[in-house]
């Protein structure tokens, strides 16, 4: 899913958000703390706010040709003569290592959230949401 501004989302998985908690006030005062627990349940639902994600990154030359030849695979293999669709399942096969390697070095996209009920979230894990 790709996150975008004006999004209806809804949490897929259970939240508990524990720890110290600042309390928004006057800038000049000084936060006090409280500390506690929230317990935010799978389906609350909400509207993305903003979105922060990190520029991608670059592939390599050979997580790059992992991606196109395993589109090539997906979008034309029913098509190939057999000998050259293994051949084509085999390269792509060699690559899945680097695509893997890449795909772990991707950034992690987070979001603004405002539930419904007006409580905010933020840096909200792209992973955790879903359309609604």
């Amino acid at each position: 899913m790709t996150l975008t501004r004006g999004l209806r989302v809804r949490l897929a998985v259970d939240l508990r958000v524990a720890g110290a908690v600042t309390v928004a006030g006057d800038p000049a005062e000084e936060p006090a703390e409280v500390a506690g627990a929230l317990l935010l349940g799978a389906g609350a639902e909400g509207v993305v706010e903003r979105v922060d994600a990190p520029d991608e990154p670059v592939p390599d030359p050979e997580a790059a040709e992992y991606e196109r030849l395993s589109s090539l695979l997906d979008s034309f293999g029913a098509q190939m003569p057999a000998a050259s669709r293994e051949r084509l399942a085999e390269q792509v096969r060699v690559l899945e290592p680097a695509w893997a390697a890449f795909r772990a070095r991707r950034p992690v996209v987070t979001a603004r959230v405002r539930l419904d009920g007006g409580l905010v979230l933020d840096r909200v894990r792209e992973d955790v949401l879903s359309p609604v």
